[in-house]
């Protein structure tokens, strides 16, 4: 069987988390894999992804880079990343694009709430944030307000308004983005009828 510090080296170079395919490339075959599984040495954390049995050291966002690219933080998790939120969710509440395979989303080692996102609109205000020096693909401020209207029968009336509240009074909010954002998911006179009260109130 293949030595067991090449198998480490190849988890190493692939930040803990590995694919079928960096293992083959490197000579070790599917079979050698499963033969490592059995003996307790890696765990296969999804359907062609492996990871050394009981590593500790990987958060949940680093799963979430390797396991889910495609997913962007969003609502709820976005909402208390900004401090527009005092709650903090027990699941990571993540915008995919309809079209994803649900296979992909089948991760055991991380709980997630998808949001389904039309293909077309999944990129609108995507921006990059570190989670515990792991950058994950998050929504900005203002598409994280737009999403609030958008799901606000999935989000209480004290959530709602207490991120409208801390939008409305953070620096680096930019109404500029939110008001094209409204416009192209359909929200604009939700939100601007809204948004003009609060600002002007």
């Amino acid at each position: 069987m293949i030595n067991l510090d090449q198998v480490k080296k190849i988890l190493k170079q692939s930040g803990g988390i590995a694919k079928t395919s960096d293992f083959v490339a490197a000579g070790i075959s599917k079979i050698d894999l499963g033969k490592y599984c059995s003996a307790g040495e890696l765990q296969r954390v999804r359907q062609g992804y492996y990871q050394l049995s009981n590593d500790q050291s990987l958060s949940e966002a680093q799963y979430l880079r390797t396991l889910l690219p495609e997913g962007i933080v969003c609502v709820e998790s976005a909402l208390f990343y900004y401090g527009y939120s005092d709650f903090a969710p027990r699941v990571w509440t993540l915008a995919v694009p309809r079209s994803i395979s649900l296979a992909k989303l089948k991760i055991d080692v991380v709980p997630i709430k998808p949001y389904y996102i039309q293909n077309a609109l999944h990129q609108i205000g995507k921006t990059v944030a570190s989670f515990d020096g792991t950058d994950l693909a998050i929504y900005d401020r203002d598409r994280t307000i737009c999403d609030c209207f958008k799901y606000r029968s999935k989000l209480d009336s004290e959530t709602f308004s207490k991120a409208i509240n801390a939008y409305i009074a953070d620096d680096k909010k930019k109404l500029g983005n939110l008001s094209m954002y409204a416009k192209e998911l359909g929200l604009y006179k939700r939100i601007m009828d809204l948004m003009e009260v609060m600002l002007n109130g």
